[in-house]
């Protein structure tokens, strides 16, 4: 290259009679980007970066800081996003470098079918996002409702003071029992999705709870979806949110995007 201090920074795999130009920037926000055809079947989406930006003490700085980092991993996605638009993709994760076309043509070789097999069975496939938020105390509520309803007619006949006792041992029942109710419910809708998708994964979830709700994340889940079915899928989703919000348990759907999560492991890459 003719810039000792470049190297070659790669996005993603795509179908290389399916892709033209891209009009979308590199991560650094200007510079552009290029497609490679080294194969009759795949080609690479990469452009040119510092070498610099991504390798050294400065590059690790860098990444600590959120105000450096979002904006170029925003690129990076709008990037695979763009070429999603007219070719499936495999999109590889932010900041893979590799420093000379021959490195990145040994790489494409080496996976070569590994990428062509993935590319052929995400055609017509985007990734889909289920996010699950729940209300603890609303579940409780509702669920304790339900249980004293249900025992009306035996609490009815108590006295004051023993029914008291007994309305406190079922809430602290229902306490026990909402963290198996809950995962029931996940599995049984998980299985309702993953019936009209070609793949699933549960991914970790976010510790941390949205104060101004008091609302936790208690689910993360990626589809593989066709296309053909994103209508029965949205469907399910707003069933379910039907049936269970009153339990204080709602769905959020997003998509589709490129296929992030569904990517199989490859070797090293090589670096700068």
């Amino acid at each position: 290259m003719a810039n000792e201090l470049a190297a070659l920074y790669l996005f993603c795999f795509a179908r290389a009679d399916s892709v033209g130009a891209v009009h979308a920037t590199a991560v650094d926000g200007y510079s552009p980007v290029s497609i490679i055809r080294q194969l009759p079947d795949v080609c690479v989406v990469v452009s040119e970066v510092a070498q610099e930006d991504f390798c050294g003490p400065e590059a690790e700085h860098h990444m600590q800081q959120l105000s450096w980092l979002a904006p170029r991993a925003m690129c990076h996605e709008a990037v695979i996003e763009e070429v999603m638009a007219s070719s499936p993709v495999m999109p590889v994760a932010f900041g893979t470098l590799f420093s000379s076309l021959e490195a990145l043509a040994e790489f494409v070789e080496r996976h070569r079918e590994t990428t062509t097999s993935f590319l052929r069975r995400v055609a017509e496939h985007g990734e889909w996002s289920v996010r699950g938020l729940f209300d603890r105390r609303q579940a409780q509520r509702a669920l304790t409702s339900a249980r004293l309803a249900g025992q009306q007619e035996r609490l009815g006949v108590m006295s004051p003071g023993v029914r008291h006792f007994a309305e406190q041992r079922i809430s602290r029942d229902i306490e026990r029992e909402l963290s198996l109710w809950l995962d029931q419910t996940c599995r049984t809708i998980a299985n309702d999705l993953a019936g009209c998708s070609a793949d699933f994964r549960e991914c970790d979830v976010s510790t941390r709870t949205r104060s101004e709700d008091e609302l936790e994340e208690v689910l993360n889940w990626a589809f593989l979806l066709p296309e053909s079915a994103i209508g029965q899928f949205r469907e399910l989703v707003t069933r379910a949110n039907l049936y269970h919000r009153p339990q204080g348990l709602v769905l959020q759907i997003t998509g589709p995007w490129p296929p992030y999560r569904f990517v199989p492991a490859l070797s090293a890459t090589a670096t700068p």
